[in-house]
């Protein structure tokens, strides 16, 4: 990979996750080269050393976020990571020029299935509706964004045998596979 990847966790507790555990490990297998930051383990108490993550925010060259959507958003701890982090005359404003150019990937889990996130589906819009922050904050920091992979249907609820666990994996498995595949065409360019 000839490109930096950094790859940011931002669910709340990955510990007690199926399905973005297993994501964020067959990462780590699949591109050992990537930074991976826990948000859960490096900020418990979610004070974010912005310096540190801006620092981390300035060697990437693709950022990824990978996170569940709680509540038809991203979970808290992430919010306060890009609130700590994305502070203008650094990501935005006449001398926030840190991650202009870099390219923006969002790895995204639901609980409910694929279908619920389509425009006729139970949540009444699609994925990339729900990711429209996302996407303005790419263009207010000056960053490209590359892209969504989307899986739905893993659902902790969901996991009450070994055979839903063993599914939620091979889902999730599955979806780390289109990810890197994704950040590989991305990182090589």
């Amino acid at each position: 990979m000839k490109e930096k990847v950094l790859i940011v966790s931002g669910h709340t507790d990955l510990n007690a996750s199926v399905a973005n555990r297993t994501i964020i490990d067959r990462l780590g297998q699949l591109l050992p080269e990537a930074e991976v930051v826990r948000l859960d383990e490096r900020y418990p108490d979610f004070r974010i050393d912005a310096a540190a993550e801006q620092e981390r925010l300035r060697a990437a060259d693709v950022v990824v976020l990978q996170f569940p959507l709680f509540w038809y958003g991203a979970p808290s701890l992430l919010m306060r990571w890009i609130e700590q982090t994305f502070l203008h005359g650094f990501s935005h404003g006449s001398t926030g020029t840190a991650l202009r150019g870099k390219r923006l990937v969002l790895s995204v889990t639901a609980g409910a299935p694929e279908e619920a996130y389509a425009p006729d589906g139970a949540a009444g819009a699609g994925i990339e509706d729900f990711l429209m922050g996302f996407r303005a904050t790419c263009r207010l920091c000056g960053m490209v964004y590359a892209g969504c992979v989307f899986t739905g249907g893993v659902s902790y609820g969901m996991r009450t045998n070994p055979e839903q666990i063993d599914e939620q994996r091979r889902r999730s498995e599955a979806h780390a596979g289109r990810l890197a595949a994704l950040i590989g065409r991305i990182a090589h360019r």
